[in-house]
């Protein structure tokens, strides 16, 4: 039986990339859907639909009525989609305002939208590398830019909650996280540019997968406050990782050999723990490497 079905479910930033498509996929498994978001869009559809501000505690206080769940995507998505100030200001505040709201309430279960950013790496004004291969939840942060730190203090406020309520909450590390289209074009850059994804290790994650990892979230046995690194198994270059590795970054040490376009990243965590594994991934050739 599907445990979502009939259950009420509170969507932060449901108007956004990944909120639209996850609010689509907790409306087809039954759940009773609260949509909240900063504005209004066409596409939105859910059982309650909200305009409001997570910043707001009589907005948050509402969308909560009656919820069983929580699903927290509202932010600010990159380090200039706002003032620094904003950015930082509005991606914490809300992350507290709802996880705090929610765990007062005794709701047992919350899904935050963390970012690879956390580490500190993408955006990050220093060439900066990960400390090692593959890339892991455990690895060394070095933040260098507000957006990041502020995905960071979203970790550690989830952290914060679980330890004061008692609420679970698990924390995605999403990479770039796009529509099916849009990975393809960007395949095609990096195809010519295979330095384009190396800040992110060449790592992505299709919606309609940010919405599934969202579903298990929710669902699969965990407890605590857990951080994971959520992608596709493969990378968006259509050359064998090894050789990216080698040509892009060698002085990195690699704990083990990748096979073929395996995705540099441990996705040990979300794979045990909550039985993840991603059903959309891009299909390329892998071709020889010209560096």
């Amino acid at each position: 039986m599907n445990e979502l079905n009939g259950r009420r479910v509170l969507v932060t930033g449901a108007a956004g990339r990944i909120g639209l498509v996850t609010v689509e996929h907790l409306n087809a498994l039954g759940a009773k859907v609260t949509a909240l978001s900063n504005v209004e869009h066409p596409d939105l559809k859910a059982d309650r639909v909200l305009i409001g501000d997570t910043r707001s505690e009589s907005d948050v206080a509402r969308a909560l009525e009656g919820a069983e769940y929580v699903v927290h995507l509202a932010a600010l998505a990159h380090p200039s989609a706002g003032t620094p100030y904003d950015v930082y200001a509005i991606n914490v505040v809300s992350t507290f305002n709802v996880l705090a709201q929610a765990g007062a309430l005794g709701i047992d279960r919350a899904v935050i939208a963390s970012s690879i950013n956390a580490t500190g790496v993408p955006f990050n004004p220093h060439e900066i590398r990960p400390a090692y291969f593959p890339w892991d939840e455990k690895a060394p942060s070095d933040v260098g830019d507000w957006y990041s730190l502020s995905k960071q203090n979203d970790e550690n406020t989830a952290r914060m909650a679980w330890r004061r309520w008692g609420i679970d909450v698990a924390s995605f590390r999403f990479p770039h996280v796009n529509s099916a289209d849009v990975l393809e074009r960007m395949s095609q850059n990096v195809r010519v540019n295979p330095d384009s994804g190396m800040r992110e290790a060449w790592s992505y994650l299709d919606t309609r997968d940010a919405a599934y990892v969202v579903e298990l979230g929710l669902t699969a046995s965990m407890s605590g406050a857990q951080t994971f690194f959520v992608a596709a198994g493969t990378t968006t270059a259509p050359y064998a990782t090894e050789d990216l590795l080698d040509a892009y970054m060698p002085e990195v040490p690699r704990l083990r050999r990748f096979v073929g376009r395996e995705v540099p990243l441990d996705l040990t965590a979300v794979r045990t723990v909550l039985g993840f594994q991603a059903r959309h991934e891009l299909d390329l050739p892998t071709l020889p490497l010209e560096h």
